[in-house]
């Protein structure tokens, strides 16, 4: 039975000095930000996710986009190393988290970097998007250890957006879907759908033909309806501000053993 467990952690008083990279900063209003996390919380919720929320990390603004810090693989968690030194603070409370769920804890070490937001997993498949915040040697470290549970690990280049699923994320049916300026090299996915929108191009499978979608690629939204599939629509403009997406909000633990 598939578990329906997913990590959170709120946004601190910090959040507005969050890093930029690739995208002009804009002010972030941290009040309205809360409120858009709760909403994106409550509506997890909603749709049959247990969030578990993560302790603070207010010394970190970023901190808020949790999937960065932990991958997740069957019941086996990596945490990770962040390529941003600011950023490395964050995966103390996050690996007691899913230590207290029971989870197997495996670590990139020096001189390894590696963010979540650079893993894609579609069904054994992992890909990782080798660009500004995940190395080389984060790479190697990331095979070693899920590969002998049976995953099969692509690295992909990267250079226009932050996070490999800044990019691309997957249908249910394993098709990735991405907004075709922002992706290198789609035919390294064995089936691409292009996107009108970047925030278009990510998603959060929750369950059945629902996938969570921001509210600011309607058309995307129209698209994915047209295809058979039940958008389920957040506003999370604030985040966007700092390169998030609804998938770096939350961590989805769908494989815990019982």
């Amino acid at each position: 039975m598939p578990s329906k467990k997913a990590l959170v952690r709120r946004p601190g008083p910090r959040l507005a000095d969050g890093l930029v990279t690739h995208i002009t900063r804009a002010e972030v209003d941290v009040a309205l930000a809360v409120e858009q996390w709760e909403a994106y919380v409550d509506t997890l919720g909603a749709q049959g996710w247990e969030t578990v929320e993560v302790g603070a990390a207010d010394d970190c603004p970023d901190a808020v986009f949790v999937e960065d810090a932990v991958v997740m693989y069957k019941n086996v968690a990596l945490i990770t190393r962040p390529g941003a030194g600011s950023r490395r603070g964050e995966t103390a409370g996050v690996a007691e988290a899913v230590t207290g769920l029971g989870c197997s804890v495996n670590r990139i070490v020096e001189p390894g970097t590696l963010e979540g937001g650079d893993i894609l997993k579609v069904d054994d498949m992992i890909y990782v998007g080798r660009g500004g915040r995940t190395n080389a040697a984060g790479v190697r470290q990331l095979r070693a250890v899920f590969e002998p549970l049976g995953a099969r690990v692509v690295a992909v280049p990267m250079s226009t957006v932050l996070h490999l699923k800044s990019a691309v994320t997957a249908l249910p049916d394993g098709t990735v879907i991405g907004y075709p300026p922002v992706v290198d090299q789609p035919a390294l996915f064995p089936r691409f759908l292009p996107v009108p929108e970047e925030s278009g191009g990510h998603v959060v499978l929750l369950g059945g033909d629902r996938l969570l979608l921001a509210a600011s690629a309607p058309r995307t939204a129209e698209l994915l309806a047209g295809l058979g599939y039940e958008p389920v629509v957040v506003d999370i403009s604030e985040f966007e501000k700092l390169e998030g997406c609804v998938t770096c909000l939350s961590v989805r633990l769908r494989e815990l053993y019982s």
